[in-house]
C-alpha cells in the first residue's frame, strides 16, 4: 500500500506531483462548489488540506466523511492560495477506509489534558499528544545514537529479578502460584520453592546491578528498558511503569561519570531541537514550555557544579522560606534543587558527594566515611533528572555497606564476585526517560509523556 506521509509531502513536495495519502480527518468544510478536508496521518505537526471540487465523483462521498474517519485520497499537489498552509492536494479520488461514529470524542475544539488522559487510546491523534509522542520517539533514537557513537554496547538486562537494586522494597511481585491456595512451609510462610523460579521474584526497579556485570566484561554499556516501582504515589512526577537509561563504564570514576552525564544531556538538548522544531514550537506556545531556542541553549553551556556540603550552605543562606528546613544530612527536596538551578546557577547543575545515610549501598564510600561518590544532575523547573555514582569496588567495604542496610551479601554473591574477580573502579548513572521527555516537552504531569501510563488504580488501557 504505497503512500506519501504528510510530513514528507509538506517538506519535499513539488508542484504537480501525484500523491496518495492515507490519513484521519481533522475537519471538513463543504460549500456548493468545493469542499475542504483537513487531514493528518500522525507524521507531522502540521495538517494537510484536501480540496474536492463539486464536479468530482468523490464529492458525494463527503456526506459519509466525518471528523475521525480514515480515508484514502489520490490527487495532485499544488501550491495553496489559502493562509496557513504551503501545499494542498486537489483530489481526484477519495475512498473511506474507516468511518467514524458521531460520538467521536476528539472534535475540533480545545480539550483538557485530564479529558484526554481518560481516552489515552485516542489522544495520540490530538495536536498535543502527537507532538509529545514524536518528541519521545526522537529522544529515544538520540539516546541510542549518542551511546553507540561513543562506543557503548546496548545491554538487555532482566525485567524479572530476585534482587532489589535500590533496597526500597517497593516492587511488583511475579508469581505463578495460585493466590487462592498459596502453599505454605512448616512455619506457615508462603513456600516460594514451589513457585516458578523456586524463590521470590519481582519486576526490576533498575538494570544497574546486571549492567555492572556487563560493563566489567564489555567495558562500556548502557541499558534502555522498562522498570517498575510499586510506590503508592499519585504525584505528577511518579509512574509505576517507566523507562530507564543506565550507562555503566569500566575503569571510570565520579569525574568520568559527571563528564558523560553532562555531555549526554547537552547532546540531547541540542539535537532534539533540530529533529522536532515544529513540535517543540507548538508545545512552547501552548504549554508555556521553553522555546526551541531555549532548549538548544541548554546544550551550548557548561553545567554548574557544587558539592552537597556547599549546596547546603547556599540553601541555609537563602533569603527564602523553604517548606522543608535545610541542614546537613537531609535529602534535598525538589524545592531545594530548584532553588539551586533557578536562582543560584540559573542553569543545570551537578551536585556531588552526598551523605551516605540516604544513598544506596553500592555507591563508593569517600575517605571521610560520611559521604559517597555520588552525583545528581539537576535541571531548572524539574530538579533531579539524573542520579549516579562511582560504584563501590572494594569488596570488604561493600560487604559492610550491605550489612548496614540489612542486605545479606550471600543473596548477591554473584555481585560480590565482580569485585573478587578482576574488579576495577567503575561508574554509571540512571536517567528516568519520562522525566527527560517531561522536561523537554513542558508537560506538567508525567502521565502525559508516556502513551499508556501505569499508576495506583490505573491500568485501564
Amino acid at each position: 500500500m504505497l503512500r506519501e506521509r504528510v510530513k514528507h509531502i509538506l517538506q519535499q513536495g513539488r508542484e504537480g506531483q501525484s500523491v496518495t495519502v492515507r490519513a484521519w480527518v481533522r475537519s471538513k468544510r463543504v460549500s456548493k462548489n468545493v469542499a475542504f478536508v483537513v487531514v493528518n496521518d500522525g507524521s507531522s505537526q502540521r495538517d494537510l488540506q484536501l480540496v474536492v471540487d463539486a464536479n468530482n465523483p468523490s464529492f458525494g462521498k463527503l456526506e459519509e466523511v466525518s471528523t475521525g474517519a480514515a480515508i484514502r485520497v489520490d490527487g495532485v499537489l499544488k501550491k495553496s492560495e489559502g493562509k496557513g498552509q504551503d501545499w494542498e492536494v486537489h483530489v481526484d479520488k477519495l475512498d473511506i477506509l474507516g468511518g467514524c461514529s458521531d460520538d467521536y470524542p476528539l472534535q475540533k475544539k480545545g480539550h483538557t489534558l485530564e479529558f484526554l488522559r481518560d481516552i489515552a487510546h485516542l489522544r495520540g491523534r490530538s495536536n498535543t499528544f502527537g507532538a509529545v509522542y514524536r518528541v519521545r520517539n526522537q529522544l529515544a533514537m538520540l539516546i541510542h545514537e549518542f551511546f553507540q557513537g561513543h562506543g557503548f554496547q546496548w545491554a538487555h538486562t532482566p525485567i524479572i529479578t530476585a534482587s532489589d537494586c535500590e533496597g526500597a522494597g517497593e516492587m511488583f511481585q511475579v508469581t505463578t502460584l495460585d493466590l487462592n491456595q498459596l502453599p505454605r512451609d512448616a512455619t506457615g510462610a508462603i513456600d516460594f520453592k514451589q513457585d516458578f523460579f523456586g524463590k521470590r521474584a519481582n519486576l526490576t526497579v533498575s538494570g544497574q546491578l546486571n549492567g555492572e556485570a556487563m560493563a566489567l566484561g564489555l567495558g562500556d554499556i548502557y541499558t534502555f528498558g522498562p522498570t517498575f516501582r510499586a510506590e503508592n504515589s499519585n504525584t505528577t512526577r511518579h509512574l509505576a511503569e517507566f523507562w530507564m537509561v543506565e550507562p555503566e563504564m569500566a575503569f571510570a570514576d565520579l569525574q568520568d561519570d559527571m563528564v558523560l552525564a553532562e555531555e549526554f544531556l547537552r547532546f540531547l538538548f541540542r539535537e532534539i531541537v533540530r529533529r522536532c522544531p515544529e513540535e517543540l514550537g507548538f508545545l512552547g506556545q501552548h504549554y508555556k514550555n521553553m522555546t526551541p531556542e531555549q532548549i538548544a541553549d541548554l546544550g551550548e553551556h557548561a553545567f554548574g557544579r557544587i558539592s552537597y556540603t556547599e549546596a547546603v550552605k547556599e540553601l541555609s543562606a537563602a533569603k527564602v522560606q523553604f517548606e522543608y528546613p535545610v541542614s546537613w544530612g537531609i535529602d534535598l527536596q525538589t524545592e531545594h534543587e530548584r532553588y539551586l538551578t533557578d536562582t543560584v546557577f540559573q542553569k543545570p547543575v551537578i551536585v556531588t558527594d552526598y551523605p551516605k545515610d540516604f544513598k544506596a549501598f553500592y555507591m563508593r564510600l569517600n575517605r571521610d566515611n560520611k559521604t559517597v561518590a555520588a552525583m545528581d544532575v539537576l535541571v531548572p523547573r524539574i530538579g533531579e533528572i539524573i542520579g549516579g555514582s562511582q560504584r563501590e569496588d572494594r569488596i570488604d567495604v561493600l560487604r559492610q555497606r550491605m550489612m548496614d542496610v540489612h542486605i545479606n551479601p550471600d543473596d548477591l554473591a554473584w555481585y560480590m564476585d565482580l569485585r573478587r574477580y578482576g574488579g576495577c573502579p567503575h561508574a554509571g548513572f540512571g536517567l528516568g526517560f519520562e522525566r527527560l521527555v517531561q522536561y523537554v516537552t513542558g508537560m506538567a504531569n508525567i502521565r502525559d509523556v508516556i502513551p499508556f501510563p501505569r499508576f495506583p488504580q490505573g491500568v485501564a488501557f
